[in-house]
């Protein structure tokens, strides 16, 4: 083999070698997660289903849609947007689920 094939081959596994470790990185459920909040927060949030109960587990209401929710770890606070209008939700069990 000459130096320009032992050169090109050399370079194909190099290659080969950062799509391998692009795939592994891409496909943690971290990155994934970190990449499904990257999209909700530029397309103006993910299809999803925020269902609101009383502390003895009766449903109060639900909202249906594309929704943007901003965490918020304090004050026992839900924040989020729908159709344009903003919705806060003091107390409460929430659930949000992605459709």
């Amino acid at each position: 083999m000459d130096k320009k094939s032992k050169k090109t081959v050399g370079i194909a596994v190099v290659l080969v070698m950062i799509f391998m470790g692009i795939i592994i990185v891409l496909n943690k459920a971290s990155v994934q997660r970190a990449l499904k909040s990257i999209n909700s927060e530029y397309s103006g949030g993910l299809d999803r289903t925020v269902t609101v109960y009383d502390y003895d587990g009766n449903e109060i209401t639900q909202y249906t849609g594309k929704i943007d929710i901003e965490d918020t770890e304090t004050g026992g606070k839900v924040k989020f947007d729908l159709d344009g209008k903003r919705t806060i939700i003091y107390g409460g069990i929430v659930i949000v689920q992605e459709n």
